[in-house]
């Protein structure tokens, strides 16, 4: 593995963490209404056109990190939209 491919596993699990304690903060408490609507909904599009591209591209070290982020983005908007 190049230094390119750990320089971008080491920033695709930086930025996916960076949504657990946010996932876990809104799982625990139920409460939404910090959260804007708008952002997670355009963030969770973002994602998913990244993974798109991580596919066409056959780079695992995008659809990994993209596929995790995809989930926990998506379970923040799914919240949203469920907690108001």
């Amino acid at each position: 593995m190049s230094w390119v491919s750990v320089m971008g596993a080491a920033a695709g699990f930086c930025t996916t963490a960076a949504y657990v304690p946010q996932v876990l903060k809104t799982w625990r408490s139920r409460s939404t209404s910090d959260i804007s609507l708008a952002m997670f909904a355009v963030m969770v599009t973002g994602v998913m056109l990244w993974l798109g591209y991580g596919i066409a591209l056959n780079d695992w070290v995008i659809i990994s990190a993209n596929a995790a982020t995809l989930m926990l983005t998506g379970i923040v908007l799914l919240l949203k939209l469920r907690h108001g």
